[in-house]
């Protein structure tokens, strides 16, 4: 931890927001690989028996979903403190409001992990399951994904709620294109949907899914190639150090 804030403390506000924006999309793309090409593939709704033959065919797929959901969980919290520190000069108690949204919901990202995986424990054949049958350790099995399903929902509202307050500090900020905060604002918004799955459904298709890939992958492209402008962060930081 001391060798990290070494780190934030010596390294240059450009150099910080690229390496935040290069985190930033490994973790997206993790966490798609585990959602969309893992469960997305393998889990068949209202099913147990297919999805349980889908996970023991393929499990070692299966466990590398695992493995993604982890590193995105864990990947995500050292972009929350990359951010942290690269907003709070415009706003400090804004940016402390959005890095709680963020790790609650990489807390509740972390713990779901474990249901994706239970799935695969329940379907292993372990002896202190012997006793029920194999339809009711399909049915387990599905109940634990959908679970996994449900909560998901409820970490999209949190990284919804972190969006758009990374939304307002980025149009408050004079260091990067404010239509990137409006952008997320929007992303933000349309994540709150998941507070009611079955419209988050309907509308990812045509509305969510494109908000939110407008917003984040607007701000992750532009860190990646631009960083930010390090005089004017110096400016925002003096100047809010005075106050």
């Amino acid at each position: 931890m001391s060798t990290m804030k070494n780190w934030l403390a010596q390294s240059s506000p450009a150099l910080k927001a690229r390496f935040a924006g290069i985190l930033y999309l490994f973790t997206g793309m993790a966490f798609v690989f585990a959602d969309s090409f893992v469960r997305g593939k393998l889990v068949v709704a209202d099913n147990a028996a297919a999805t349980a033959h889908n996970i023991l065919a393929h499990e070692t797929l299966y466990r590398m979903g695992f493995a993604a959901d982890l590193i995105s969980a864990v990947g995500f919290i050292a972009v929350t403190l990359l951010f942290f520190d690269i907003f709070k000069p415009v706003n400090k108690s804004i940016a402390l409001l959005a890095a709680f949204f963020s790790l609650a919901g990489c807390t509740i990202q972390a713990f779901i992990c474990f249901l994706h995986l239970a799935a695969l424990v329940i379907l292993g054949g372990v002896q202190y399951l012997s006793a029920m049958k194999l339809e009711q350790l399909q049915d387990l099995a599905l109940l634990s994904l959908n679970l996994h399903a449900q909560a998901n929902c409820i970490y999209m509202v949190f990284f919804g709620m972190y969006n758009i307050l990374l939304g307002c500090l980025i149009l408050r900020s004079r260091f990067l294109p404010r239509i990137i905060g409006i952008f997320m604002i929007i992303a933000g918004l349309t994540y709150q949907a998941f507070l009611f799955p079955p419209l988050a459904q309907s509308l990812f298709p045509f509305l969510i899914g494109p908000a939110g890939a407008l917003g984040e992958l607007s701000l992750v492209f532009w860190l990646i190639l631009f960083g930010v402008n390090s005089q004017r962060w110096n400016e925002q930081a003096s100047a809010a150090n005075t106050i």
